[in-house]
């Protein structure tokens, strides 16, 4: 049985807990061991994910016969929902969670009344791209964001019109 947890700040240790290990197993091979160091420290730190709480982030845990499988985090920005944070536990991949996930991220846009959900995906995220794209993602841009330190991401833009 699959649920959706809420997540409050105070719930940012198991959230970052969660981000140390499914970043370090998905994106080493992508980005490298250096910018996943940096951006578990800036981006994905228990302080960062209560900051991002704060500034009103809505943070979910992926919660699966009571286990804590993944997160993901959306944020209402009134002409569309920006997916900003989507990671499930490797082990747990493959299993239809991703997909349930993305049923009850569409309906929080719904319950918002909103009809675009967009996120962005790193362009060498090859199997998530796909994922997105056979769920009726379009690709609208290519961003290249500088997140200091001497990192970039270096990203496409996808959208869902609902």
């Amino acid at each position: 049985m699959i649920a959706f947890l809420r997540a409050k700040a105070g719930d940012s240790i198991e959230l970052a807990q969660l981000a140390e290990t499914i970043w370090r197993q998905h994106f080493t091979p992508i980005i490298g061991e250096k910018q996943v160091n940096y951006m578990l420290t800036n981006f994905q730190s228990a302080k960062a994910i209560a900051n991002f709480i704060d500034e009103g982030y809505e943070y979910y845990f992926i919660n699966v016969n009571g286990i804590n499988i993944g997160y993901l985090a959306i944020q209402n920005r009134q002409d569309h929902l920006h997916l900003s944070k989507f990671y499930i536990l490797k082990k747990f991949r493959g299993n239809g969670y991703g997909k349930e996930s993305m049923k009850f991220i569409l309906s929080k846009a719904k319950e918002y009344k909103i009809s675009s959900l967009k996120l962005v995906v790193n362009k060498d995220n090859a199997d998530t791209i796909a994922a997105y794209e056979k769920m009726g993602f379009i690709k609208i841009g290519a961003p290249v964001t500088d997140i200091g330190g001497g990192f970039v991401m270096d990203d496409f833009e996808f959208e869902l019109r609902i």
